[in-house]
């Protein structure tokens, strides 16, 4: 079309975690949602949740010693350093044009990965879906399912292969043409 301009620069964010749904995903973005002849930027999100340390106040009061706390934190530095490598992992296999950012937040997950997509402005928001049944979504709650509905940029959320919330197999269909 004559006089129109075709931006193909993008912004992505993908939500990563410990878990083998969100490397499954990212792996997924990088397949599918990025073309070799385009220039992305593919934001990688960790959320580290926030160490519980009790004041003297709390009713359930835990002391915690110095070498307590430091080591919390180096637990949730070494954390967010193996995520980040795996995820590394993940996109130096595909043969993209891409500018990887890692962004590093703090707090509950859901609203961490909101207000970071607000922040960001991105294209699209990416995460993997962990499957939960509906009882399990109903007591832990989905973050998929809440950034889905708060932030204002396409939501993809990727299943993973081995999800249980996906169609039986073969096996436990029916057919009505005798096989």
């Amino acid at each position: 079309m004559e006089g129109v301009s075709v931006d193909d620069k993008h912004k992505i964010v993908v939500a990563v975690d410990e878990s083998e749904e969100s490397m499954h995903a990212l792996s997924w973005c990088l397949s599918n949602l990025i073309s070799h002849n385009s220039t992305t930027t593919l934001v990688l999100l960790y959320v580290k949740p926030r160490p519980i340390i009790y004041s003297s106040f709390d009713i359930a009061e835990h002391i915690f010693s110095a070498d307590v706390i430091v080591a919390m934190e180096k637990y949730g530095t070494d954390l967010v350093n193996s995520v980040m490598k795996r995820a590394e992992a993940v996109f130096r296999n595909f043969n993209r044009n891409v500018n990887v950012e890692k962004v590093i937040g703090s707090g509950e997950a859901q609203d961490v990965i909101c207000d970071t997509v607000e922040k960001l402005r991105p294209d699209t928001l990416v995460m993997g879906s962990h499957g939960y049944g509906f009882l399990k979504r109903a007591i832990l709650g989905s973050v998929s399912e809440h950034c889905a509905k708060r932030v204002k940029c396409p939501v993809v959320i990727v299943k993973h292969p081995h999800d249980k919330t996906t169609l039986p197999s073969n096996s436990s269909l029916k057919h009505d043409d005798g096989f």
